[in-house]
């Protein structure tokens, strides 16, 4: 199980740093015509994602509280859900599709990173 959560975490880890780089480094006005959000609150979401990524690796390849693993996750859950919600209006069930699907290995690693973490106490 630690190994599949491992390569779940990895694989989430290198979306959300893509995703997350993406906000980061394109102007505001590109942005924004892709999608109609306010460009400062894509920028947050790109911060959000981007820490949440290295929250997904870090603490447990560093052994220093791996009990953030499941915390980065579950907020990446949270940024997922709105993803959804936001993009299934538009049409575009694809991103919408995979939106949810992100969400859903990030909730199996927040729940399994939670459980092996509760396990060793």
């Amino acid at each position: 199980m630690n190994v599949v959560l491992w390569i779940i975490q990895v694989l989430l880890a290198l979306l959300f740093l893509f995703a997350g780089g993406m906000k980061l480094i394109l102007p505001i006005e590109e942005m924004t015509k892709q999608m109609p959000m306010p460009g400062l609150f894509l920028r947050f979401i790109g911060v959000c994602e981007v820490l949440g990524a290295l929250g997904l690796i870090l603490p447990g390849l560093l052994r220093i509280r791996p009990g953030l693993t499941p915390l980065a996750a579950a907020g990446l859950v949270i940024i997922m859900i709105g993803a959804t919600v936001l993009t299934l209006p538009s049409g575009n069930v694809g991103s919408a599709l995979m939106s949810l699907v992100a969400g859903i290995l990030a909730a199996f690693v927040a729940y399994g990173r939670w459980r092996l973490v509760a396990a060793r106490r």
